[in-house]
């Protein structure tokens, strides 16, 4: 029914709805929590809470603790169901067409976005927000969407020479990290004008906005044969062969590995433990990024939030320019030190940041740190066949589901943990941690 192979509207729209709520939500949060532990609304000028009054003190670092470890919950979650879910849907994309993949994170995803509307405009209980988090989580999520759409990329490029699909993949990540950083400044002017209900609204129309175009404009990439095992998932077959269809599909991962050789299984488990290692200390640092802002002494408001959200985007841009030229004349490896050293520089700067202007220099050190991303998948896209590729990117979605997941829960913890007595602690962990996908690749 589609009409173009065109992904890259997919992704850029979704990244662009995805971080213009993932700042929302941190800061509504953590104003709800500000309202309930001091009795009194959040202050309209951002330096106002950041007081050296004793009790004000106490207050600030009261909330910071309660949003971190609601943002700790919230993530647990939506961790468990998309585990499976993720595994579940990428891998069966490669038998049902790679919008298996896409389709139902959107659906989740529009759910999940609504629920926050709901719970605005009518003031309720945040924990209907952990029941929404879990329903996303069933759905898929991100990871699964961002699986199935490079899946699609790799089967597009499945003739293309390997550098074009190296290239290819660092456009789809460059896509996702602009827009998501344009997304995050829009948030910052949204909130200021309109509060917080009308920009949950807005994310729930551009939902239903990308959806249409994936299930009426967005062609499949793969030709899907019509076979007796096919067909009999939509027909009226006794249950227990609808099961026993879908675990032939779910024996995709596991003959990824199984019929393979025993060199290329290590080269490829040395590459998903590096992903997922480099996701684990980057996201891990990352996501601390707002609350560390919105704390002492840099006390940013939702505009300058919005700034360095931004700013970001120019480490997207950069490092798709990296890769793209790197790529021509570097080894694959040296590329992915390269971003390493970049994740690592940039947090420990961070960790030591306490001016505003400091903490938007940030950004220089960490120009190059999405490199790794693309030829990481990239390299792992050229280990197996084109039938594997959907079986491939689901043990990608997988693996980085988990790492970014269980680095969220570690990594606040953490600076719950730390908040009184050196808040850049967390970054500082984290720059060290990228030590360890430096040696799987060296």
């Amino acid at each position: 029914m589609g009409r173009v192979f065109l992904i890259e509207p997919v992704i850029g729209l979704y990244s662009f709805t995805i971080f213009m709520i993932y700042p929302l939500l941190q800061q509504y949060v953590y104003r709800r929590l500000w309202f309930q532990l001091s009795g009194t609304p959040y202050p309209a000028e951002s330096l106002s809470h950041c007081s050296n009054n004793h009790s004000n003190l106490s207050i600030h670092q009261a909330v910071q603790r309660e949003t971190s470890i609601f943002l700790l919950q919230n993530q647990l979650f939506f961790l468990i169901p998309s585990l499976i879910s993720a595994l579940l849907l990428v891998s069966c994309s490669d038998h049902y067409g790679r919008k298996v993949a896409i389709v139902p994170p959107l659906v989740g995803d529009t759910l999940f976005t609504l629920s926050y509307f709901v719970v605005s405009i009518f003031s309720l209980s945040l924990k209907y927000l952990l029941a929404a988090s879990f329903l996303t989580g069933m759905m898929g999520g991100p990871a699964s969407l961002i699986g199935g759409c490079f899946a699609y990329v790799a089967d597009l490029c499945g003739k293309d020479p390997e550098g074009q699909k190296t290239v290819r993949m660092a456009r789809l990540d460059m896509i996702l990290g602009v827009l998501s950083g344009l997304a995050s400044l829009c948030t910052g002017f949204y909130i200021k004008v309109a509060g917080f209900t009308w920009p949950f609204l807005t994310a729930v129309f551009l939902h239903l906005l990308n959806l249409c175009y994936v299930l009426g404009v967005l062609k499949e990439s793969l030709v899907l044969p019509s076979s007796p095992l096919s067909t009999s998932i939509t027909s009226e077959v006794p249950r227990m062969r609808r099961f026993e269809a879908l675990s032939t599909r779910l024996q995709g991962v596991y003959l990824l590995f199984a019929a393979s050789t025993r060199q290329r299984n290590t080269v490829l488990l040395l590459l998903l433990a590096a992903f997922a290692s480099y996701k684990f200390s980057l996201q891990g640092g990352m996501f601390i990024f707002i609350l560390y802002e919105l704390n002492t002494p840099l006390c940013w408001s939702e505009l300058l939030v919005g700034y360095g959200s931004a700013l970001s985007t120019a480490i997207f841009l950069v490092s798709f320019a990296g890769v793209a030229l790197l790529s021509r004349c570097l080894h694959d490896a040296y590329i992915i030190l390269m971003g390493l050293m970049s994740v690592a520089a940039g947090l420990i700067m961070a960790a030591f940041a306490k001016s505003t202007l400091l903490m938007f220099l940030v950004r220089l050190p960490l120009l190059l740190s999405i490199m790794p991303t693309p030829v990481l998948r990239s390299m792992m896209s050229k280990l197996v066949a084109g039938s594997e590729q959907g079986a491939m990117f689901a043990c990608v979605a997988f693996v980085e589901i988990l790492s970014v997941g269980v680095s969220f829960i570690m990594f606040s913890s953490i600076y719950a943990a730390t908040l009184s007595w050196f808040s850049g602690f967390t970054f500082l962990v984290a720059a060290g941690l990228t030590v360890i996908p430096a040696a799987l690749m060296w």
